[in-house]
């Protein structure tokens, strides 16, 4: 009589977590491969745009001629486009690049490029509509508004849980890869391969899922409402602020000129019009005025909008967000209204900060840029070789050739609550979980089709 088997240890939840990563996967790969090549764009912008631009990004500087002033530039830009109201100036980044000015028109905003040697306007371009502005739209909303944001925060949950069952799936399973790979079985390479890549990035996307949430429309929105109401914030809140004219930086500003995270709700003070006899202070005062600061440079100037406005001279410290800070300077007599940085932030708005910069892949310059890269590589890499493997894999019959199994959270009560508080702390994850059970419950598992072609466990 031969003996039966009795299935080994773990192995109930090592199917039910390879049910989940199967089925997580359907949602997760799609946005995460569309995260990972846009990031890439963001993250090279620096190098692609002025090759994809360079009649306007690029200058030569003739022999024996220096820059302009602004206010010449802005002369001529406003000479050039009467009719729109410019937004901003940034300095250019090199000997070899252009003056950049913001403007509003009544079609949209645009860059406006500005030879800072001969003073003349080079071209506009509309800051939504290059690569790197189409690349920061599809990768914070999907080119999809408010749902395509929420579409990527629930896609961004499910890629937590796609990482916690992957590591079990990768140490759990590794005797087993082990042995597929010395029986030279069919794709037990790519597997491997799958597993160890993975393990090494699950780390990384869990930190770039954390860095990552503050910027969504609902976790986002709702802990910064609960961060208010204890007295912090994600971002900066500037006492020297009065009044608020032209809006909040970040709001004044198109999305092609980076206002430092914690710096981009603040608001704006005011200048006092009954200065007016006093000497009228000019783009040029403002970026003087940073200099002797010490503002990172290259600096971007926010313009007065009217009257009462300032200039907000932005010191965007790229690599180190320690090093941030605006200055608010009165456009009559040029005297600092108020100034705020890094040191001034609450101890949130510091660390969200820091992971912002990180998450962008410039906190620490070079080697932080290159892991980046070679993180997004490894998650194409990771959407590509999933699906493949599926298709490898898959049932030639009418099944999905989904794995069976079912949590057993009554037998691990340390499993049901980690899954619990990781829907408390991701109502979204949470909203679409019970959505999914619901559907297992009520559909899947009670209609005969749906039932083998989901392998749904009875």
């Amino acid at each position: 009589m031969s003996e039966v088997r009795q299935p080994a240890p773990g192995a109930g939840l090592f199917r039910a977590f390879w049910r989940w990563h199967f089925y997580a996967s359907f949602l997760v790969i799609p946005v995460v491969l569309i995260l990972a090549v846009t990031g890439l764009i963001y993250l090279f912008r620096f190098q692609l745009e002025p090759v994809l631009h360079a009649d306007v990004m690029k200058v030569e500087q003739p022999a024996g001629l220096v820059a302009q002033p602004y206010e010449a530039q802005l002369g001529a830009v406003r000479q050039a486009l009467p009719d729109a109201t410019v937004v901003s100036m940034t300095e250019p980044s090199g000997p070899d690049r252009s003056t950049v000015f913001s403007v509003s028109t009544p079609a949209g905003s645009r860059d406006v490029f500005v030879d800072p040697y001969e003073g003349k306007v080079l071209g506009s371009l509309d800051p939504d509509t290059t690569l790197s502005g189409a690349a920061i739209l599809l990768h914070g909303e999907l080119l999809a508004g408010r749902w395509g944001d929420y579409v990527i925060e629930i896609a961004a949950c499910w890629a937590i849980v796609m990482a916690l069952t992957g590591y079990y799936l990768f140490f759990r399973g590794r005797v087993a890869r082990a042995r597929r790979r010395a029986a030279g079985a069919a794709g037990a390479v790519l597997r491997s391969r799958h597993g160890r890549t993975g393990a090494v990035l699950g780390a990384g996307l869990l930190f770039l899922i954390v860095s990552g949430l503050p910027w969504t429309g609902f976790w986002g929105a709702k802990t910064q409402e609960l961060a208010t109401q204890q007295g912090t914030s994600f971002w900066s809140q500037d006492p020297g602020a009065l009044s608020n004219p032209t809006s909040t930086l970040d709001e004044s500003l198109p999305h092609s000129h980076t206002v430092p995270w914690g710096l981009g709700k603040t608001e704006v003070p005011r200048s006092n019009p009954a200065d007016r006899t006093k000497s009228i202070a000019t783009v040029d005062t403002a970026v003087e005025v940073g200099v002797r600061n010490a503002l990172r440079r290259p600096m971007t100037i926010a313009l007065p909008a009217d009257d009462e406005g300032v200039f907000s001279a932005i010191g965007y410290a790229f690599d180190d967000p320690g090093k941030e800070r605006t200055l608010h300077v009165d456009q009559y007599g040029g005297r600092v209204v108020s100034t705020y940085g890094y040191s001034d932030y609450p101890a949130l708005a510091k660390v969200v900060a820091q992971g912002i910069a990180l998450h962008e892949g410039r906190r620490l310059g070079t080697v932080n840029f290159w892991l980046t890269t070679v993180f997004c590589l490894g998650v194409v890499f990771m959407s590509v070789s999933g699906p493949l493997m599926w298709w490898r894999r898959r049932p030639k019959g009418k099944s999905l050739g989904a794995p069976r199994g079912r949590l057993p959270l009554r037998a691990t009560p340390a499993l049901a609550v980690l899954v619990v508080a990781l829907a408390l702390f991701l109502p979204l994850f949470g909203i679409t979980l019970v959505a999914a059970l619901v559907l297992d419950q009520l559909l899947l598992s009670r209609v005969p089709k749906l039932r083998t072609w989901f392998n749904v466990a009875r």
